[in-house]
């Protein structure tokens, strides 16, 4: 049985994991000069596919097959690379908003409904 605070807490835990990646693409950026440091990043792209919802399954197949795990690669970082990963970061954030504000009105509905 679908329950919105099912899906409240699906969009809760996407967006933590959102932020949680665009505090390590931030770390990224302001580390690009320093010597010795490793690329962090956060991929959750089979983590997403598990949830049962159509918004989950196409952020999914965007992100790709990858479990949430934090990765450390000894790869160069480039900068424009790293802004452009926080601009695509910060997109699937807006969208897991605006997924967040309608399940909240959704409820406001059935909330007045019931009155």
């Amino acid at each position: 049985m679908y329950t919105s605070l099912d899906s409240m807490g699906k969009v809760s835990l996407m967006m933590d994991l959102i932020s949680q990646r665009q505090r390590a693409l931030g770390s990224n950026v302001a580390n690009v000069d320093t010597p010795g440091y490793l690329r962090q990043d956060i991929s959750f792209g089979q983590y997403l596919s598990s949830m049962n919802s159509p918004l989950e399954t196409q952020l999914s197949e965007k992100l790709g097959p990858s479990a949430v795990i934090t990765e450390q690669s000894d790869d160069p970082i480039n900068p424009a690379n790293e802004l452009l990963q926080m601009q695509e970061n910060a997109i699937l954030y807006s969208m897991a908003t605006r997924r967040m504000s309608n399940i909240v009105t959704e409820m406001k509905t059935v909330i007045n409904v019931g009155k």
